[in-house]
């Protein structure tokens, strides 16, 4: 037999060898991801109910813009928003965001996406929120405009940037405004908002990594914001390949039909018109810019089902466990070359981390040098890099599995001692 064996063919109820994982069949070692939910690998581990779901969306076919209508009364319900949109992760959310605004129902607009040559196409932002990941914006055909300051980062002041800054740079043309949300975003985003609104821009917000809590789904459009942006494969566990994009429903339609296959007759063409106003069409765009971010119906169910888990507090028990899991490393590295401390917190739902603080000159290493040999080793080790500048390692418990924990703990002790 050739190709790829699942688990079920190589078991034997008198046989006990050891599985050969479907990554072992491709020659890849599997790891033991102490990272938590990056998509540099993979994301978060799919609970069985959106496998479940998954397999099941698997059986049969739908027209996807009905799909994606449901889909939008769900997200819309557990967000507060007028209407939501299952997307390829929360990059391509903020790529059809931004696709929306820079074209409403504009057809011709949409037809020459990314090219921005006639309407206006500039998006303003915080300087101090800029990142490499606001090219998803800038792919769409956005121009970014910046304003404010680093000024706290550089040692050069203790201003952050200002709502009056944002005004000062909206001009002709200006199409909106993007905002990355974080709980020490300067300056509020409602003052944004309201800056914006008075002259009629709509505010597209990057929140991809800022569940749980929970309540955020629902407060950060509450503060007045046009489009959200989530991520689906982080704290939500649905496909690592989703996200979510919600908001005002007019935005939500042009979106979609900038993502959607429109390989239809017009006169046969007929959308829900809880995602789409056909009445504000003339006709129907050929494919438009997201049609390389196109999302099946496997994902867009797998993250529904996510979705309803996540918002009902189902992934709430497992915090205690995770707690368990991390002591157990805690106790285990008693006697390294390092000390170990809790990251807390205190909304009741984010998993405590593990920081482990290496003395490098009792080690003999840096954290840097530990990081790259725990990846090397076997089975490799991947664990949170952010602080290795500070000489220390961080162990988020999201994507671990009970029967690694030991082995987590020999190889950290191994790297350690």
């Amino acid at each position: 037999m050739h190709g790829i064996i699942v688990r079920s063919q190589l078991e034997h109820p008198r046989q006990k060898a050891r599985i050969v994982s479907i990554y072992e069949q491709l020659g890849l070692e599997p790891i033991i991801n102490a990272s938590g939910a990056v998509t540099r690998l993979g994301g978060s581990p799919m609970p069985e109910p959106v496998l479940k779901a998954f397999h099941e969306a698997a059986l049969d076919c739908v027209p996807l813009e009905h799909l994606q209508a449901a889909a939008s009364k769900r997200i819309a319900l557990a967000t507060g928003t007028e209407a939501g949109l299952v997307t390829a992760g929360s990059a391509a959310a903020l790529t059809m965001g931004t696709a929306a605004i820079l074209t409403g129902y504009d057809l011709g607009r949409m037809e020459r996406l990314p090219d921005c040559n006639g309407f206006p196409n500039e998006i303003v932002i915080a300087r101090e929120q800029r990142s490499g990941y606001d090219h998803a914006v800038r792919a769409a055909g956005a121009s970014l405009v910046e304003v404010g300051f680093n000024e706290i980062v550089a040692n050069a002041g203790v201003r952050r940037t200002e709502t009056w800054e944002y005004e000062a740079a909206f001009g002709p043309q200006t199409a909106g405004v993007v905002y990355v949300f974080s709980p020490s975003s300067a300056p509020p985003l409602e003052e944004v908002v309201a800056c914006a609104h008075r002259h009629d821009l709509p505010v597209l917000v990057d929140a991809a990594g800022e569940l749980p809590p929970r309540s955020h789904l629902k407060s950060v459009a509450a503060k007045g914001a046009d489009l959200v942006c989530y991520s689906g494969g982080k704290a939500i566990r649905g496909p690592q390949s989703t996200g979510i994009l919600c908001g005002r429903s007019e935005l939500i339609g042009a979106a979609a039909i900038q993502m959607l296959d429109m390989d239809d007759h017009l006169d046969l063409w007929a959308p829900p018109a809880g995602l789409v106003d056909r009445s504000k069409l003339a006709g129907i765009p050929r494919h438009g810019l997201g049609r390389a971010m196109k999302v099946s119906k496997e994902e867009i169910v797998a993250l529904l089902t996510a979705l309803d888990l996540f918002t009902s507090g189902s992934y709430d028990a497992q915090l205690g466990v995770f707690r368990a899991w991390l002591e157990t490393l805690q106790t285990a590295l008693s006697s390294a070359a390092a000390t170990t401390s809790f990251i807390e917190h205190d909304n009741g739902e984010t998993p405590p981390s593990l920081e482990v603080r290496i003395n490098e000159p009792r080690l003999g290493r840096t954290a840097f040098e530990v990081c790259h040999r725990l990846r090397a080793g076997s089975p490799p080790v991947y664990v949170g890099h952010g602080c290795l500048g500070e000489g220390k390692l961080v162990v988020n418990p999201t994507c671990l599995q009970e029967a690694q924990i030991e082995s987590l703990s020999t190889r950290l002790r191994e790297e350690l001692s």
